[in-house]
């Protein structure tokens, strides 16, 4: 190339910035390359803080939309229109974007329809679920991204099966797994468990925060008296997504003393305690990677995943909807030996952004069609 190549990152949500963390810090030792950072807002609590953003080691965003919260429709919009905005200006050789919130499917559209090659990390991902509105971002921006970054071999099968170019698909290996094993290394985990008042390895911990389990204030209700018995034979830490929150609030719904309660956690925190928990039970996709990476059994409360490796090779299981399989699940777990092996998915080492940054480079370098 004649000049130095552009590339324009859009992230949305704090589980964005963890995946995009490896592949940019991987662009950054090769150098020539110019790399700007647009931050859509679509996630906007403590958890995007600036010091956890240069933990990280990513630089401070060159662009803020400030999207906030609102509708699918509204954020759509608005991110759409940001992007459109800052490629004109830019003119980015290619734009790439990670995961399936609306930020993803947003920036992936305005890059196709500017004409902008789209690359998507963690491509390929399907859990047949419709209802779901990350199934349909996930799809949406796989079918106008032209640089496809798989973290596992079912990803690549998926996109094969869908009828996408098998030149236009690269399997990198899980760029989350990089950022979760660099930044996990240095925290005292001793010192995180026993500032919340647990021992390793002696408790349970939660996260719930799903609209199909969270809005339906019966079956939240249910799913909270199920903690409270598990509670019964190991502390359960509860960090309480702010959706979680307001809706079991607007339902009368109050945590007794037997669970720990907090709000939503520091990430660093977060995979201190997720690392030393004696069982994990979860509705989110991440989580189901993270436990399977450290070794942490983990029970999924929902009817499907997106990332059925975790089942297949790792400490994932799949429990469904009804409260009396969790309850079930959780009392086989609790009664067994505990512990588990690291999974052994393949490219989930650590070193999967050096293999994106090579891919990405690569696809720079090819001619226009």
């Amino acid at each position: 190339m004649s000049s130095e190549p552009t590339l324009l990152f859009v992230v949305g949500a704090r589980p964005n910035f963890v995946k995009v963390a490896p592949v940019l810090d991987a662009l950054a030792l090769r150098g020539g390359i110019a790399v700007r950072l647009l931050h859509t807002g679509q996630h906007y609590d403590h958890a995007l803080s600036a010091s956890f953003i240069e933990r990280l080691g990513i630089p401070e965003p060159d662009h803020h939309l400030g999207v906030g919260s609102g509708s699918h429709a509204e954020q759509t919009g608005k991110v759409l229109v940001g992007v459109e905005e800052t490629l004109a200006r830019e003119r980015p050789d290619a734009v790439v974007v990670p995961g399936d919130v609306n930020s993803t499917m947003a920036a992936a559209l305005a890059g196709a329809k500017a004409g902008v090659p789209v690359v998507h990390i963690e491509s390929g991902l399907r859990s047949g679920d419709w209802t779901m509105p990350e199934e349909v971002n996930r799809v949406v921006t796989d079918r106008v991204s032209d640089l496809l970054l798989c973290h596992s071999d079912e990803a690549v099968e998926n996109l094969a099966a869908e009828g996408i170019a098998p030149d236009a698909v690269q399997l990198v290996g899980n760029t989350m797994i990089d950022s979760l094993l660099r930044l996990l290394d240095p925290v005292d985990r001793g010192e995180v468990t026993e500032r919340h008042g647990v021992e390793p390895g002696g408790y349970v911990l939660v996260t719930l925060h799903r609209p199909a389990l969270v809005d339906d204030s019966a079956r939240l209700a249910e799913v909270i008296g199920v903690l409270e018995r598990i509670a019964e034979r190991l502390p359960v830490v509860f960090p309480l997504h702010p959706r979680t929150r307001e809706r079991a609030a607007a339902a009368g719904i109050e945590l007794s003393d037997r669970l720990i309660g907090l709000d939503a956690l520091d990430y660093l925190d977060f995979i201190a305690l997720e690392a030393a928990a004696r069982l994990v039970v979860t509705d989110s996709g991440g989580v189901q990677e993270e436990t399977s990476a450290l070794g942490v059994p983990c029970l999924t409360y929902r009817t499907t995943t997106e990332r059925p490796v975790t089942c297949r090779l790792g400490t994932n299981r799949l429990v469904g909807l009804d409260p009396r399989a969790l309850a079930a699940a959780a009392d086989e777990e609790l009664a067994g030996p505990g512990g588990a092996q690291p999974a052994r998915i393949p490219l989930w080492d650590g070193k999967a952004g050096a293999r994106a940054a090579d891919a990405i480079v690569s696809f720079l370098d090819e001619p226009a069609p």
